[in-house]
């Protein structure tokens, strides 16, 4: 179980430098990655996507540039992040904790969720929540960090993560803190076989994994069964 009240605080906190320092820190790679993700969804032609833990927006405007036909709307818990998102020129935003999503069920064609899991109070439930707003056969994107398998990989990017990220991070939002907390939370968040059985559990089937920049992230797609 994360701590809700605290992730909520945390990114009250860090939400005016949040774009800044996710471009710094990855070196602007989390933009491939979501254009990446944007792009996989557009095969699919999605009429309705929800873009939950939307953040700052990135991922949404993302989806609407590559789905121009699909209405996407944008839904966080963090009222501090919604507002980075509008000065962004984010529009379709909504107020809503991913564990209880004021959405009727089976309403979305795709739904995402960007570096957002990862933060939320149960995995498992949070899960099962964007499997019940999906409309059957509907798509789920999960894109999150995760550990590199590579042996000399693994060890430079836990040091990173561990050492140099909050370090950079407190610099540029003077809350390092909250940056150790979520460094440490990549560690705990399952990923490969282990988010795939977790998917699966909350009702997903045809799961495939993509392992991003030598596995520094990976994309999760589910179909909603039937």
């Amino acid at each position: 179980m994360q701590d809700a009240g605290y992730v909520k605080k945390a990114f009250a906190g860090i939400a005016r430098r949040y774009m800044l320092a996710n471009h710094v820190l990855s070196l602007g790679i989390d933009v491939l990655w979501r254009r990446k993700t944007s792009g996989l969804v557009a095969e699919t032609r999605p009429r309705l996507i929800l873009d939950l833990a939307t953040g700052s927006g990135d991922l949404a405007r993302e989806l609407e540039r590559r789905c121009p036909d699909a209405k996407v709307l944008g839904a966080d818990f963090s009222i501090p992040m919604m507002r980075e998102a509008q000065v962004h020129r984010s529009t379709h935003l909504v107020a809503a904790d991913g564990m209880q999503l004021p959405f009727q069920s089976g309403a979305f064609d795709a739904l995402t969720v960007a570096f957002g899991l990862r933060n939320m109070a149960s995995w498992p439930g949070a899960l099962q929540e964007m499997s019940r707003v999906l409309k059957v056969a509907g798509r789920l994107y999960v894109l999150d960090f995760s550990l590199p398998t590579l042996p000399l990989i693994r060890p430079m990017y836990l040091f990173y993560l561990k050492n140099v990220m909050p370090r950079i991070a407190g610099w540029i939002t003077g809350e390092r803190a909250a940056y150790e907390y979520l460094c440490s939370s990549v560690e705990r968040f399952p990923s490969g076989p282990a988010m795939e059985k977790l998917i699966r559990e909350a009702g997903f089937d045809q799961v495939k994994t993509y392992r991003l920049s030598l596995g520094i992230a990976s994309l999760y797609i589910g179909t909603k069964s039937a």
